[in-house]
């Protein structure tokens, strides 16, 4: 995730070894956790992990892989600011549920086993803190000085993504809570409420980067030009995707917890319909055939 280029144009491969080491150290402490600790530290009786949560996993992974290495990352951090957007929102609404999703109870449990991060988390993982925290970083990371500064410097540039990405943990906890004595279980509707407001918060500098009339990245602005967008084109397009684009995400996973709800409501009722249901009733009303 450096911040650097050293092509002479965004389609000219360059390596990025600190990316293939990052993903490798997830991968392998993921693989050994798996071997090693799981074992001794999953619930007897139990798998130390399932099929769904290694998929999701791995999908999480491959999301961060693909979004900081070449060629999004060269188009991000050299050419165009509404890839570096797009990159950002994967990095805060796409690879971090899954990596979640991903972890068994046992190894986040292990994970956050230090008292201080156990208590920090008891507090930050609450409707209210996660919110503030995670669009306080979404606004610092895109305003236009942070970014400048990050465009030009390894360590902030790092920096800036490890940030979002933690943030967007923390924030994503309440809703793919796997640790119920650590973040306290939220129901379907305050869940759905809390990522509701989750899309309706980043509105504002959306709309500041979307109705912008000039160039507000002085990076940006000196880019070279490698499609026919100007660069306040450019910066409205990301704002597009910014809003858009999260807000379509965060709306897709509401649906999705709507009707898990209404099914887990309709079977605790007793009342879930089946095939079985229909296929008897359709039985049941279909016109007898006179006898010839």
């Amino acid at each position: 995730m450096v911040a650097t280029t050293s092509g002479t144009t965004p389609w000219e491969f360059v390596a990025h070894p600190d990316v293939w080491l990052l993903v490798a150290s997830l991968i392998a402490g993921y693989v050994a956790a798996i071997r090693y600790l799981g074992p001794s530290l999953a619930p007897k009786g139990g798998p130390v992990v399932t099929r769904n949560q290694m998929l999701a996993f791995a999908a999480g992974v491959f999301v961060i892989w693909s979004f900081s290495d070449w060629p999004v990352h060269d188009l991000s951090e050299g050419y165009l600011f509404w890839v570096h957007m797009t990159q950002h929102t994967m990095f805060s609404l796409v690879a971090p549920p899954l990596l979640l999703l991903g972890t068994p109870a046992w190894l986040l449990r292990w994970l956050l086993s230090p008292p201080p991060l156990r208590a920090f988390l008891r507090k930050m993982c609450r409707p209210l803190p996660a919110s503030l925290l995670f669009n306080f970083v979404v606004a610092i990371t895109h305003w236009p000085k942070w970014v400048d500064v990050t465009l030009h410097s390894e360590l902030a540039h790092f920096a800036a993504h490890s940030l979002l990405v933690i943030a967007a943990l923390i924030m994503w906890l309440p809703i793919v809570n796997a640790i119920p004595d650590i973040v306290k279980p939220l129901s379907y509707p305050v869940r759905m409420l809390y990522l509701f407001l989750q899309s309706i918060l980043p509105t504002l500098p959306a709309s500041f980067l979307a109705f912008a009339e000039r160039p507000i990245y002085r990076f940006y602005e000196t880019a070279p030009r490698i499609s026919g967008m100007t660069t306040v084109e450019d910066q409205q397009l990301a704002g597009a995707i910014m809003k858009v684009g999260g807000t379509s995400l965060i709306w897709g996973v509401i649906i999705v917890m709507f009707f898990r709800w209404y099914a887990e409501s309709q079977r605790d009722q007793g009342d879930v319909l089946t095939w079985e249901d229909v296929q008897r009733e359709l039985d049941r009303t279909k016109p007898a055939v006179p006898n010839r």
